[in-house]
């Protein structure tokens, strides 16, 4: 599977990745074995690239992920978690169900109340805890988590100046000092990106959500900087909450809840298209993502076998160039956006 490069560091990773949201029972429960069978098949298919953080299954996505990569060769993965949450046992007493930004889409999670902190020492603990939990001595990628406006609300000047302060200021020493091999953040938002930009040397950003078959705002400004600078950008929920896998159908996620009808509207006419071209429409929303040259990788979830196998047929399914010229020519599609080459 071709790699491709993170920023300026050495690190590469496969275009194709597996994202570890699922694992954290997202939405459902996902057994024992299917979520480790997941992970292996990725791996068989030649994924490199693994993805997890706390948040998932607040603490469960990173054990079930760790207990599998220990069975393979350390220097043929590159893993990536995590910071910026706490993790807050509540003893005897159940933790209050959070709010979908603090990580209340999961079912059957740990006995634990994820809580925001971006200062050093939590930097520094949130790290340590996610060692313990993967069972791994270091991570490759670590990322800063959901220090942008649609997360944090009216304290996101406040996050940002802790980010500032305290979050940024130790992935850097944790960099120099050889215990990860790059730092960046991960959002739902580009604006949040370019904010995280100014504070320093980020290599890159995992961008969820919004580069996509539905959203191509990162064009305007975020995308062009990080050609520009050598910063590179990790396709996260590139199906949009699975509403690009499920098609326009009622009860379609979208950003983790219900899509509108002005969504499933959209969805459907990038549909019909598909169906004229025999695309499937998840492989055009994965290879989408990779056709910007900034773009290392893209990483849909996966809870079983099937799904980790039914995603890398879609990221190599045959799509002509006359597609994406159809759907820019219908409006679908902005037509700066650089697509795959045939």
């Amino acid at each position: 599977m071709e790699r491709r490069r993170i920023g300026r560091t050495s690190l590469e990773v496969s275009v194709l990745g597996f994202g570890g949201n699922a694992l954290g029972n997202l939405y459902d429960v996902v057994d024992e074995a299917g979520a480790r069978d997941a992970v292996l098949a990725a791996h068989q298919l030649g994924v490199t690239y693994f993805d997890t953080a706390p948040m998932y299954g607040h603490g469960l996505s990173e054990r079930r992920m760790g207990d599998v990569l220990r069975t393979l060769r350390r220097d043929e993965i590159v893993l990536s978690t995590k910071v910026g949450r706490l993790l807050v046992p509540h003893g005897r007493v159940p933790p209050p169900r959070p709010s979908v930004a603090q990580g209340g889409i999961f079912t059957g999670e740990l006995p634990f109340l994820p809580t925001f902190d971006f200062s050093y020492d939590a930097t520094m603990r949130s790290f340590e805890d996610s060692l313990q939990r993967l069972g791994m001595n270091r991570v490759d990628v670590l990322l800063i988590h959901d220090c942008d406006q649609w997360s944090q609300g009216e304290k996101y000047p406040q996050a940002l100046r802790e980010v500032e302060r305290g979050a940024l200021r130790a992935l850097e020493r944790l960099k120099a000092a050889g215990t990860i091999g790059a730092f960046g953040a991960g959002v739902n938002q580009a604006e949040a990106c370019e904010r995280l930009m100014d504070m320093g040397p980020f290599d890159c950003f995992m961008l969820a959500g919004r580069y996509t078959l539905l959203e191509q705002g990162a064009l305007d400004s975020f995308l062009p900087r990080c050609s520009r600078e050598g910063v590179s950008v990790i396709g996260a929920a590139p199906y949009n909450s699975g509403i690009l896998v499920t098609g326009a159908v009622p009860g379609a996620r979208y950003n983790y809840v219900p899509a509108t009808p002005d969504v499933l509207a959209r969805v459907a006419q990038i549909e019909a298209v598909a169906r004229a071209y025999q695309v499937p429409l998840a492989a055009a929303a994965l290879q989408f993502v990779l056709g910007h040259p900034a773009v290392a990788s893209v990483i849909p979830g996966g809870r079983s076998r099937a799904e980790a196998e039914q995603n890398a047929r879609w990221a190599s399914a045959p799509i002509p160039a006359s597609f994406w010229s159809d759907l820019k020519l219908e409006g679908m599609l902005r037509r700066d956006a650089p697509v795959p080459s045939v």
